[in-house]
């Protein structure tokens, strides 16, 4: 009998110590092992086999497309650094103003990476329909810009008089090209009265994040 093998698996019939050579065939009995050896030994493969239907040949192309991406860093997050805040800061003058615990050291592995900046907080102003702008700052350098020159949370103290606290949430993909220690940290501007950030009054207070994800290029 032909060998099934790959297709099925075969049925050998396995002769007893009583059988005559001649039943079952003792040269059928050979060939049909003979066959189905060879057509096993097809289906693994010999090494290097250039056979795309062997094992050999699909598991050495398996790891070879493994090894290509185990090389690949493109993407990946290769640390991330937070700072969070836990209490109320507040500013009265109409300038920037660095906010306390808002602000994080990261340290790029290379100068080539990216860093991802999240920004989550919460504000309110003290006069009726005054703001509160935001500001993201590079070490020296204002980063994430809108055509206002900042980016503007739209947090008021509302025309009832009752103060109203509003959440601002913003995030950046920077390029700062350097592996030397680079800070990130939030600024805000009361356009008048008094600006607070993370806390509602002195009773109430909400945490605020800085996150900071370097990503490799």
């Amino acid at each position: 009998m032909a060998t099934s093998f790959p297709a099925s698996l075969d049925t050998l019939t396995n002769p007893t110590s009583s059988d005559s050579l001649s039943s079952p065939s003792h040269s059928a009995q050979h060939a049909n092992v003979n066959d189905a050896v060879e057509a096993l030994q097809a289906k693994v493969g010999a090494d290097s086999s250039g056979v795309a239907s062997s094992h050999d040949y699909k598991i050495a192309d398996h790891a070879s497309r493994l090894t290509t991406l185990e090389a690949i860093s493109h993407g990946k997050i290769l640390q991330v650094v937070q700072s969070v805040k836990t209490n109320g800061f507040s500013a009265n003058t109409a300038a920037w103003h660095d906010v306390p615990d808002l602000s994080l050291s990261i340290t790029p592995t290379t100068a080539s990476s990216k860093v991802m900046v999240f920004v989550f907080a919460s504000a309110t102003n003290s006069l009726t329909n005054q703001y509160t702008g935001f500001n993201l700052i590079r070490d020296a350098t204002a980063i994430a810009q809108g055509t206002g020159g900042s980016v503007r949370n739209q947090t008021f103290h509302d025309a009832n008089g009752s103060s109203s606290s509003r959440t601002v949430a913003f995030s950046f993909l920077d390029s700062p090209a350097t592996t030397s220690a680079t800070t990130y940290k939030v600024q805000i501007w009361p356009t008048a009265g008094t600006s607070t950030v993370g806390s509602y009054s002195p009773s109430y207070s909400s945490i605020c994040t800085i996150t900071a994800m370097e990503v490799s290029a």
